[in-house]
């Protein structure tokens, strides 16, 4: 009788999954996601620029929320990491946070909601 070990099995499907050339997100980075958008036969790449909120760490399953202001208006999207509909990931600047989530930046307004920057 051959046992086979599940956990180990499934981590090494999802290990050939994962992607190696992202770089080292921190939650307060400003950061510029390209995104695959297929419209008709097309296929292009929209950008989307904001703030990590948050980060949920688990393999092949690491989300980010990435909120952005747009027209006065706070939006909020959920991205999966190592999707294939990701196309790049670019960090444009850090902020100095001391928390794990800054959910509290969806209740301020205008210039309350800046982070102060960090420099590498």
């Amino acid at each position: 009788m051959l046992k086979l070990n599940t956990q180990k099995t499934i981590r090494n499907v999802e290990n050939s999954f994962l992607k190696k050339d992202l770089p080292t997100l921190q939650i307060g980075d400003n950061i510029k996601i390209g995104v695959k958008i297929v419209e008709g036969n097309k296929e292009r790449v929209q950008f989307y620029e904001g703030t990590i909120l948050a980060k949920k760490n688990s393999s092949i399953n690491t989300t980010i929320t990435v909120r952005k202001i747009l027209q006065g208006v706070g939006i909020e999207r959920v991205f999966l990491i190592h999707s294939p509909k990701i196309e790049s990931i670019t960090v444009l600047k850090s902020s100095k946070v001391r928390r794990a989530k800054l959910y509290y930046l969806r209740d301020l307004k205008g210039k309350a909601s800046r982070l102060k920057q960090k420099f590498n």
